[in-house]
Formats: C-alpha cells, structure tokens, sequence
C-alpha cells in the first residue's frame, strides 16, 4: 500500500518525517510519502497557490504514478480538506482510494468565515503561535519566518476562501481524527465528515489540541496501521 500525506497550512513536506521515521515500528505496511506544496523548501523558487481548488487539481495531477500500488491519503488540518477535493477528482476520474484520514479538519459542509489570511504580518505569526504548529526554531528565527510568510499566507488564503461545492461525494471511507481541545475543530464539525461519504466513517477523539498529532503520534500510526489493513483487506 502506499499512504500519501498531505501537509497543514505553512506546512512542508518535512512535517511528516518522525511519521515516515516510525512507520515500520507502528506496523504500517505501506509505503509513507509526502506531498511538497510549491512556494517551500525545495520548492521555494516557485510561485504559491493561494486556490484550494487548483491545489487540488496539481496534486491529483502529480499522484497518476504513485498508484501502482493501493492509494489512501492523509491530512492534517487544510491537508485534509484538500485531501478530500484530491479524492472527489480522482474518483471522477475511475481511481479508487482505499480511503481518506482527515486529522483536526472540520468537515468541508461546516466551514466557518475567517480572514486570518488578510492580518497583516505580525498578525499572522500570532495565529501560528496560537496553535503550536510551527516549528519553534521558525518562529524563534524572525528572517526565516519572513521568508517562509508568503507560503503561510497563500495556504490560510486556499484554505479561508474554500466554499463546498455541492455534488457526487466519496466512495471511499473516511477515518476522521481530532484533538479534544482543538480550537479550529469541534467534534459537531468532525462528525460531518459522515455527510461527505457513501463508504462510512469514524470519528476518534485524542486528547491534545490542533497539533495533537505531535504528541499522539504512536497511537496515530497504530489508528492508521489497522485501518489501513482493514480497507485493504475489505478491497481486495
């Protein structure tokens, strides 16, 4: 099998390494990869996408040879929503998913209005250090950080700007993740996940906030490993 990640708002491809790291240890059989947003890291000389929907069209672009082997995503907060649009082109297109992990997301049917993504920039690195989710030697690094804004933006931009589209929902299902002191994501909002899915969904409540994941991470690569196998099993 092969799980494909998809990073948060301001997140790179690196953020998934401690969960590739203790994969195998978890038991995970499958192959871990991540998704590099343009605009970061090796791929900062390019120009940011600050549109959801066109986010979605280039990944599931760029996914065609990575299904060689069984497919399920992983996202984490705007990786998640943007997993599921990834997901609806796919299947549109005749490629099915073993299924979609939407960790801290609220369901796409249950966006709130929020305009983080107009602040200024002072007002944006405060929104990152409200949720602990930037690595602390980013915001403790004052020039990196200013380097990195422009991505962190155009993602709050993406992710803020999202309205649903009504239409043919998932055939696969959906294991939905959140913290159980997440202040982006209420359980109401988790457990709509279930209206965006013909293939069932369940919803496990961890304990932490919107970054639960760093602390919880053993019991997320468990969580993941036997539903994996599960989804695998049940579609062969």
């Amino acid at each position: 099998m092969r799980l494909v990640c998809l990073p948060h708002a301001g997140g790179s491809a690196t953020a998934y390494f401690p969960f590739s790291r203790m994969a195998a240890e978890a038991g995970l059989d499958a192959d871990v990869v991540a998704v590099q947003y343009p605009g970061r890291q090796d791929r900062r000389g390019e120009r940011c996408l600050d549109d959801l929907a066109t986010m979605a069209d280039a990944v599931a672009d760029d996914l065609g040879p990575w299904f060689d082997r069984p497919v399920a995503l992983f996202g984490h907060s705007m990786g998640a929503t943007l997993g599921y649009e990834v997901a609806r082109r796919l299947e549109a297109r005749g490629t099915p998913l073993l299924g979609l992990f939407a960790s801290a997301c609220r369901a796409p049917s249950a966006q709130r209005v929020e305009y983080v993504h107009r602040r200024d920039d002072d007002g944006l690195i405060a929104a990152l250090r409200e949720l602990s989710g930037t690595d602390s030697a980013v915001l403790g690094d004052d020039e990196l950080l200013r380097m990195v804004l422009p991505a962190i933006r155009g993602d709050y931009t993406a992710v803020e700007t999202y309205r649903h589209r009504a239409g043919r929902e998932l055939d696969c299902p959906i294991h939905v993740l959140v913290g159980d002191d997440d202040p982006v994501t209420d359980l109401g909002e988790a457990e709509a996940w279930g209206a965006h899915t013909t293939g069932g969904h369940v919803v496990d409540v961890l304990p932490g906030g919107h970054f639960y994941l760093n602390a919880q991470l053993d019991r997320v690569l468990a969580t993941v490993a036997a539903r994996l196998r599960e989804w695998h099993d049940a579609a062969a």
